[in-house]
């Protein structure tokens, strides 16, 4: 017998802490990182971090905080070719080695829906 698929919602107020984020007007590095609450099949918010590495850096960093299964988005300054300057959102889903099958299933189950409802247009 196969496990169905768990499609987790995403809290209330994890929503409305990643639009704050989306459009926030700090301009160093941050993160936000999110799990699943297990009995409540919510993504929550797990942790915020201010960081001050360069993106190239920042995934082993970031992901380096946590054994679990996680989410991050992350918010880095880019500075273009021509001199602008944007803070585009990064989408990073750690799965690290070991985790079980059940847990893998429900975050990879609940990615697309927290891509969807965070608003992540380029993943």
């Amino acid at each position: 017998q196969s496990e169905s698929l768990v499609v987790c919602d995403v809290a209330e107020d994890l929503v409305e802490k990643l639009r704050k984020f989306r459009f926030r007007k700090e301009t160093n590095n941050a993160a936000i990182i999110m799990k699943i609450d297990k009995d409540k099949q919510l993504v929550v918010l797990d942790e915020e971090h201010e960081v001050w590495l360069y993106p190239t850096k920042i995934i082993d960093f970031l992901v380096s905080l946590t054994s679990e299964k996680t989410f991050i988005v992350y918010s880095y300054k880019y500075q273009h070719e021509d001199g602008r300057v944007s803070y585009p959102l990064c989408f990073i889903f750690s799965s690290p080695v070991g985790c079980k099958p059940e847990q893998q299933m429900m975050y990879a189950g609940s990615k697309n829906k927290l891509v969807q409802t965070a608003e992540l247009t380029k993943v």
